[in-house]
């Protein structure tokens, strides 16, 4: 039970956790992939065509059948796939995931990646999945299967020399950076051997369909563990712009810093003159199943990505729409708010806030939804926290100013992991910070420490799913009930 001193704020705390869980409840890849797609036989088909005529493949001219699932839901997304795929002659593939499989098959090999930090596993299964992408030919046909979390749990240095304690340094100083996604992935992609498209690379001769549960923007789906089947657009000139705009190069581990700072630093693979036309058609939302095509795909690393399928399965975009629904069914004006994404955390709670207090003059029962991630940047060793109570705690600190009003702001993560804590977020209301300050917080000082997660554990207020099965990025919610 909440520690919840206005009995008021109980029925906002309980409505504001229900449509928390139910939008993510709701996001089922089960039911994502029946919408998308049907297995006749062997014979792949699309269920949505979008008026370029249905597409199709036909597992029976491939004489093996890969798999390479990497990513939070990575599990959920290839049990899916194995329960409605017949085929199993030629069948082989790895698992990679922070979490363990529900069921083993003996086809697969299993990795638990790590998160946020690479691990042991994360080298041994990027290892073992370019071990058996090589011996892909024109008879192979791959599937990837490629959520949110990759960049960390799946990686090999492209410089062998770099160790795996140098490697997580390199993540933690990228973490610590306040640089947005995109930038730090463009780092992460010139870094690694299997990301950037260079897992794609691995077996140029195959024909690919690439699975995807999204944790970027849908108009930045080469950021998706950042790019590993995907050709790139990033530029060796913007790795070194981005090591000296966020004065990253002086703190990574001298092995990783001389290897970014080579002038001979090899570029990702892709054709970049060829590529935003591919990213615009990816981007136009989930469904698109697409066959990657350029007028140079057959010259040289192009030749890796002919005939490449792309499709979005889930996204923030169903857990934001999810969300809205159930918002309204509830009795709430609701409206969407996603321009804050990438922003610094203290940026976009000031910037939701306003709109937040702007619009609930106007709508007595208003609910505000913002989907998307924040960004925190470090300036010293954090506490127990991440971006989403450290998001919360700035709010509770606004709503302090308003004792006596039903008002509760929820902010959790999709994947049910914050930062380097258990709890997937956290609510908070106007008397948060007065009940902080009873238990013995100061929530100025836990803010300014990165240290949100106990005073929100010792509040009951934290945010607890266990691990969800996804990674469909953060969602932000503002109920306000003055009626």
């Amino acid at each position: 039970m909440n520690a919840v001193s206005d009995p008021m704020l109980d029925p906002l705390h309980l409505t504001i956790s229900e449509i928390f869980s139910g939008a993510l409840a709701a996001c089922d890849i089960p039911s994502a992939f029946d919408r998308r797609f049907q297995f006749e036989g062997n014979v792949l088909k699309r269920l949505l065509p979008d008026g370029s005529g249905p597409d199709e493949i036909n597992l029976a001219a491939f004489r093996r059948v890969f798999v390479i699932a990497l990513g939070k839901a990575a599990g959920p997304m290839l049990d899916v796939l194995l329960s409605r795929m017949k085929r199993r002659k030629g069948l082989r593939g790895i698992c990679c995931s922070k979490f363990g499989p529900t069921k083993r098959n003996w086809r697969f090999r299993y990795f638990l990646g790590g998160h946020p930090l690479p691990n042991e596993d994360s080298f041994a299964a990027a290892r073992a999945a370019l071990a058996l992408l090589r011996k892909a030919k024109k008879d192979t046909i791959v599937f990837f299967l490629i959520s949110g979390g990759g960049s960390a749990m799946f990686d090999l240095p492209l410089d062998p020399s770099i160790s795996l304690e140098d490697t997580q340094k390199f993540h933690e100083v990228l973490l610590a950076s306040g640089a947005p996604i995109q930038e730090i992935n463009t780092l992460r992609k010139h870094f690694s051997a299997v990301k950037g498209g260079r897992l794609a690379m691995a077996a140029p001769d195959a024909t690919k369909v690439n699975l995807l549960v999204p944790d970027v923007p849908l108009r930045s789906l080469d950021a998706l563990s950042s790019g590993p089947t995907s050709p790139d657009h990033t530029t060796v000139l913007e790795v070194r712009e981005i090591l000296f705009k966020y004065g990253i190069a002086e703190k990574l581990p001298p092995t990783v810093r001389a290897f970014l700072e080579r002038p001979d630093l090899p570029e990702s693979p892709g054709n970049k003159g060829w590529l935003p036309p591919f990213l615009n058609r990816a981007a136009r939302g989930a469904g698109q199943f697409r066959r990657m095509t350029s007028a140079n795909s057959m010259d040289g690393e192009n030749k890796a990505f002919r005939d490449s399928v792309f499709e979005i399965l889930l996204s923030g975009h169903d857990l934001v729409e999810n969300a809205r629904l159930l918002a309204q069914k509830a009795g709430y004006f609701v409206a969407v708010d996603n321009s804050c994404d990438d922003w610094d955390y203290a940026d976009a709670a000031q910037y939701l806030l306003s709109r937040f207090h702007e619009l609930r003059a106007i709508h007595p029962r208003f609910c505000l939804i913002s989907g998307g991630e924040v960004t925190v940047t470090l300036d010293r060793a954090p506490g127990a926290g991440g971006r989403n109570q450290q998001f919360a705690l700035a709010c509770a600190l606004d709503l302090a100013k308003y004792p006596g009003q039903t008002l509760t702001i929820l902010s959790a993560g999709s994947d049910g992991i914050d930062g380097n804590t258990q709890n997937a977020g956290a609510i908070v209301d106007p008397t948060t910070v007065s009940r902080a300050r009873a238990f013995g917080f100061n929530p100025e000082e836990s803010l300014h420490a990165f240290n949100a997660c106990p005073l929100f554990t010792a509040l009951g207020d934290a945010v607890v799913t266990g691990p969800t099965g996804h990674n469909l990025r953060d969602l932000r919610l503002f109920l306000a009930q003055m009626d």
